[in-house]
């Protein structure tokens, strides 16, 4: 069952002369994403990976830490007669791992949106952290930071088809570089719960010597979803924030951003980029 993209008839519009045809849309969704059968929080993605993408949320907001904080993750109805929808994930935490210790209806730090202060954002993430990736000894090639973009693009499957989805992918230094996973969707900040979702799964928290490249902007949220996960290196095509920025210099994070062809921009920890 497909149910990334779907397709619509348009008017296309040029030099005055219209004409009828088929497009391909990236479908958006809504994903609620409960604890125990307690609804938690609900998003907007392309469906695939969600239990991927619920995982990596809860390690990105510090309920989990690890894959053994998980015991099962499972669709679920929505309490109504209509057939499962799949657009509701219920996650069931290990026995000795605590709930949310605030009210589940609250708006979590990591949304770029929530109204809290800087210095709060940077304090919560620093403090509920449990890897410190500024401890991490990698370094990586200049040569092959501006390689990863064009392996990213020949990856996006999906925005090839509907120019739609962002992306994220997960490169390991230790393993010369290698392009590990890949993830779209509608929502950047999806697409990198993904990956770390992933990784997740495969017991490979904390992301110790990789690269987490993003194919748009590096926003304090992804910003602070690498740094919870444990990553080094964050790399972005397109502009950072102000409070990525100072993130990155807290947490001791390298921050690349601006990274297209031969050229980046390096926000933070300059010394794991080697020539």
């Amino acid at each position: 069952m497909s149910r990334i993209t779907q397709r619509r008839r348009v008017s296309r519009l040029v030099a005055g002369e219209v004409t009828q045809r088929p497009e391909t849309l990236a479908v958006e969704e809504p994903l609620e994403i409960r604890l125990g059968g307690a609804p938690l929080t609900v998003t907007m993605r392309t469906p695939g990976s969600d239990v991927e993408l619920a995982q990596g949320f809860l390690l990105s907001e510090g309920i989990i830490g690890g894959r053994d904080d998980v015991v099962s993750a499972r669709y679920c109805g929505d309490d109504s007669e209509a057939p499962n929808s799949y657009n509701v994930l219920d996650v069931t935490l290990a026995p000795d791992v605590p709930p949310p210790a605030v009210d589940i209806s609250r708006n979590f730090y990591a949304s770029s949106s929530c109204g809290i202060c800087g210095k709060a954002s940077l304090d919560a993430v620093r403090l509920a952290s449990r890897y410190r990736p500024g401890d991490d000894p990698v370094q990586v090639s200049a040569a092959a930071l501006t390689a990863m973009p064009d392996q990213l693009r020949a990856a996006q499957d999906v925005f090839a088809s509907t120019g739609g989805l962002h992306a994220a992918a997960l490169f390991d230094i230790t393993a010369g570089g290698a392009m590990q996973v890949v993830r779209e969707d509608i929502g950047r900040h999806n697409a990198v719960d993904k990956v770390i979702g992933w990784a997740l799964e495969r017991r490979r928290i904390p992301l110790s010597g990789t690269v987490l490249l993003v194919s748009g902007r590096a926003s304090f949220e992804l910003t602070q979803k690498a740094v919870m996960a444990g990553v080094p290196v964050l790399a972005a095509v397109s502009a950072p924030s102000s409070l990525a920025v100072d993130l990155a210099g807290e947490c001791g994070l390298t921050l690349v951003a601006f990274l297209r062809g031969d050229s980046m921009n390096i926000y933070s920890r300059a010394d794991r980029i080697i020539d």
